[in-house]
């Protein structure tokens, strides 16, 4: 167990390096050995974890969908909201995850399918829709697949200009706002009424989290 124990930190700190040095420079610049420095691991530990640099910035864009289990809600509209905000509370508050939407969302590169998160943020989106339209709580012409897709290019854009404008520090706030603009042409006016859609929501939402996997030093304080 000891043994388990130490190859599992090992792994954190090496994501937690490569996480920092890929936001810094950019997955084209960052080096293996910069990494290594940075996690003080061996390479042999790094590759016993990832086969390569490439395996790694995957390992890192995995990050993004690891939200643990959140609360069960009344409406599944309510869980696609609470998604949303624990995703921006994360983006201000852990390096890991920013690194994660970092390589997401960088240019060039080609080698490093960045389609991953894109992939199974729509995924999980449209699953979330389907139950809501099943459970009635959507608009008639609503098309599961093509909110997924519109909810999740909306967020990819607000969080690209958050980050410009000012790191991040009002992501909370804004991503409150795209959602109680946008979700008015999706829900139904009562199931509308009652969603708790507050820039706090994700705090108090993480606060009652156990499994979420966030490395040592992985999550920065105000």
């Amino acid at each position: 167990m000891a043994q388990q124990a130490r190859a599992i930190q090992t792994r954190r700190s090496i994501l937690l390096a490569a996480a920092t040095v890929f936001d810094e420079r950019g997955y084209g610049s960052a080096t293996i050995s910069e990494i290594l420095a940075r996690a003080g691991a061996t390479k042999g530990a790094l590759y016993f974890h990832f086969a390569s640099k490439e395996e790694l910035a995957l390992g890192v864009m995995e990050a993004q969908l690891e939200v643990g289990s959140l609360p069960t809600q009344l409406t599944k509209l309510q869980e696609l909201v609470d998604q949303g905000l624990v995703l921006a509370h994360r983006l201000r508050h852990e390096p890991l995850v920013r690194a994660s939407v970092g390589l997401a969302m960088e240019q060039g590169g080609g080698e490093l399918d960045r389609g991953l998160p894109f992939h199974s943020w729509i995924a999980r989106l449209e699953t979330l829709l389907i139950e809501a339209k099943q459970q009635g709580e959507v608009l008639p012409h609503v098309n599961p697949a093509e909110a997924a897709q519109l909810l999740a290019g909306a967020f990819s854009g607000i969080q690209a200009m958050s980050q410009v404008l000012c790191e991040r520090k009002d992501l909370e706030q804004r991503i409150s706002m795209l959602l109680r603009y946008v979700l008015p042409s999706i829900a139904l006016p009562a199931v509308l009424a009652v969603l708790e859609i507050t820039e706090t929501r994700a705090e108090q939402l993480l606060a009652t989290v156990t499994d979420l996997d966030v490395p040592e030093g992985g999550r920065e304080e105000e």
